[in-house]
């Protein structure tokens, strides 16, 4: 995997089922059968780069709360998402997980069933 952020977001996101890239207001975006998932941008906060997605209920709070190095209130998208800087060290697999959960918030029912594994068989 590549050392640049936007990167190795683009392939955490476009490895999720459906999703597409697209341009929102000329900065990297990625959705899942048009419904808004990550917003990547190095213009808000001013002069950092980072992302924000949807996250679970209390998610946003807690984690800004506990690491503000790392973690923000972005400054669009809808309640609850939460911001993480690129700009900063990065826990790869902990984003992963944050873009997963967005997703399974996001995504039709019948594609985030493909994240998990089979059924065992009786």
């Amino acid at each position: 995997m590549s050392d640049d952020p936007l990167h190795r977001l683009r392939e955490l996101c476009l490895s999720l089922p459906q999703v597409t890239e697209r341009l929102n207001h000329g900065e990297p975006a990625w959705a899942v059968r048009g419904k808004a998932l990550v917003t990547c941008s190095e213009r808000k906060p001013e002069g950092r780069i980072g992302f924000w997605c949807p996250s679970p209920p209390g998610e946003l709070e807690a984690l800004v709360a506990a690491e503000p190095d790392r973690f923000f209130q972005p400054p669009y998208g809808g309640h609850g998402w939460l911001g993480v800087y690129l700009d900063v060290p990065v826990d790869w697999a902990e984003v992963r997980e944050i873009i997963t959960d967005a997703y399974r918030i996001t995504a039709p029912r019948c594609l985030t069933a493909e994240l998990d594994p089979p059924p065992p068989p009786p």
